[in-house]
């Protein structure tokens, strides 16, 4: 059985500017409202409301009328009258904003090989599993970052106004200043005098950040300092490697062959060295080799997966082999998200404890000389 992977097109409408459209419109700030999370909560119970003997219409009114938000409820209800005009129910979410091109390949796949109730439970796995990862990136990230912040915001404080402080009373004393002083003074009276020029380059980084984001030489770029990033870009390795094992066993539970899983694989990954190898790999199957073989020759695949994957095409286990991987990189992320927050936390407290030690005795050390001199 084979299956056609196309770009899936989307229609964007032309609205009047409506003023009472736009203050009853929800805001997203980290864009699409209908997240992660409320897309576990809505394959869960749908795969319920199907198990149980519900048309799949009906049980999407079920969910409309459970939805607090109106833009969800909209979605829903969107999704509704297009199986209501004849449509499939992969055809009602394909160019709908809110469902990425994966789920509606896979929904699709599930209608054409009668699996549909299967592919939807394992879409509600999916997100299960995408959330976890994700609460525990947070996890293991917040602590470390709030110390951070409040630490960069205390060593902006001193700058702007205990080192000048300092060093007038240095200046009307005539007190003969260290070479460490003396620098920090000079990096505090530059911090005073361009502050503006710095946020205004922070500005600017995140604009040019959001206009280089689709380029090819930024997402390797980012990529690649993200993977030598110490102790953080393992770790974000192995979650992507875990979200291409997650998505390979699911589209294997279909029945879908092993190459299109591929193919739709890379509509949802998001991590470039990832998806230029899956690009690679593609075209290593096509050409005969083995996928054991083809993702050998990527250094972003461990040697253990490589080793379990060759075992999988010598018995036909694939499913139980990805499935295993799954497992096996989800139980990694979750140990290596405790001890990366165990290993960030000292770190940083040590390094900016170093900074702001290192300003409080550059501003005492003359301080004590005064003293003597008086």
């Amino acid at each position: 059985m084979g299956f056609e992977i196309k770009n899936a097109t989307k229609n964007k409408a032309t609205k009047e500017f409506d003023i009472d459209t736009i203050l009853k419109k929800e805001i997203s700030l980290f864009g699409n409202s209908f997240s992660d999370k409320k897309k576990e909560a809505f394959y869960t119970e749908l795969v319920v409301l199907l198990q149980a003997g519900l048309e799949l219409k009906n049980a999407l009114d079920l969910i409309s009328k459970e939805q607090k938000k109106e833009n969800d409820k909209k979605l829903f209800e969107e999704v509704i009258d297009d199986l209501i005009s004849g449509k499939n129910f992969s055809d009602a979410l394909k160019g709908k904003k809110a469902f990425s091109d994966y789920e509606f390949y896979s929904v699709q796949i599930g209608e054409r090989a009668g699996t549909l109730i299967e592919v939807i439970e394992e879409l509600s796995l999916f997100y299960k599993r995408k959330n976890e990862q994700r609460r525990n990136i947070i996890s293991a990230l917040s602590y470390p970052v709030i110390i951070l912040i409040t630490a960069f915001f205390a060593v902006v404080f001193m700058m702007q106004f205990v080192v000048p402080m300092f060093a007038d009373i240095f200046k009307q004393n005539k007190v003969e200043l260290p070479w460490i002083t003396s620098k920090i003074i000079g990096v505090s009276n530059f911090f005073r005098g361009y502050y503006w020029t710095l946020l205004l380059g922070v500005v600017l980084f995140f604009i040019l950040r959001k206009v280089f984001s689709s380029k090819t030489w930024y997402k390797n770029f980012s990529s690649l300092l993200l993977l030598k990033t110490p102790f953080v870009g393992e770790f974000f390795r192995k979650v992507k490697i875990a979200q291409f094992t997650q998505a390979i066993t699911l589209l294997i539970g279909a029945k879908v062959p092993l190459l299109n899983g591929i193919q739709l694989t890379q509509k949802m990954i998001t991590f470039y060295p990832l998806q230029q190898a899956l690009y690679e790999i593609e075209s290593d199957i096509l050409l005969g080799k083995s996928l054991s073989e083809s993702i050998s020759q990527h250094a972003v695949f461990d040697s253990k997966m490589v080793a379990l994957i060759k075992v999988a095409e010598e018995t036909n286990q694939n499913h139980v082999i990805f499935q295993r991987l799954t497992e096996q990189y989800n139980k990694d992320i979750e140990y290596r998200s405790k001890n990366l927050s165990a290993v960030l936390e000292p770190v940083i407290i040590l390094f900016l404890g170093a900074i702001i030690a290192t300003i409080l005795v550059a501003m005492y050390i003359p301080m004590f000389n005064l003293s003597t001199v008086i």
